[in-house]
C-alpha cells in the first residue's frame, strides 16, 4: 500500500475553493484509489496535508494519475498554493486501526 501525501500552504482565502477543485469526485473512485483524507491546520487554516492511499506500485500509481487527470487538477489548483513544504509518496510498512474508532 502506498500513500502519497502532499502539505501545502494556501494564499489567504482560497481554501474553499481548493478544496473544492481538489477533493476527488465522490461518484468516481478510480482502481486502486482505497481512500483520500484533507486535514486542515487549526494553528493555519491556510495549510491542508492530504494523503491519497493506493494499493498497488508506484508504476501503477503513476499511471493511474496521468489517466485520472492529476496534471489538470494540480493546474487548476496550483494558482491558489504559496508554498509545497512537502510532497512524496510513501510506502506504509505500519498501520494501526483501532476498533469503534470514530474517524
Amino acid at each position: 500500500m502506498l500513500c502519497a501525501h502532499t502539505v501545502r500552504r494556501l494564499k489567504p482565502g482560497t481554501y474553499e475553493e481548493f478544496k473544492e477543485k481538489f477533493g476527488p469526485d465522490p461518484g468516481n473512485r478510480p482502481a486502486g484509489w482505497v481512500a483520500f483524507t484533507m486535514l486542515r491546520s487549526l494553528a493555519n487554516p491556510d495549510e491542508v496535508v492530504t494523503f491519497g492511499y493506493f494499493d498497488g506500485t508506484l508504476e501503477e500509481l503513476e499511471r493511474n494519475q496521468s489517466e485520472q487527470g492529476y496534471d489538470e487538477v494540480r493546474s487548476a489548483t496550483d494558482p491558489l498554493v504559496d508554498a509545497v513544504i512537502a510532497n512524496g509518496v510513501y510506502e506504509i510498512v505500519t498501520s494501526l486501526t483501532t476498533e469503534g474508532a470514530t474517524a
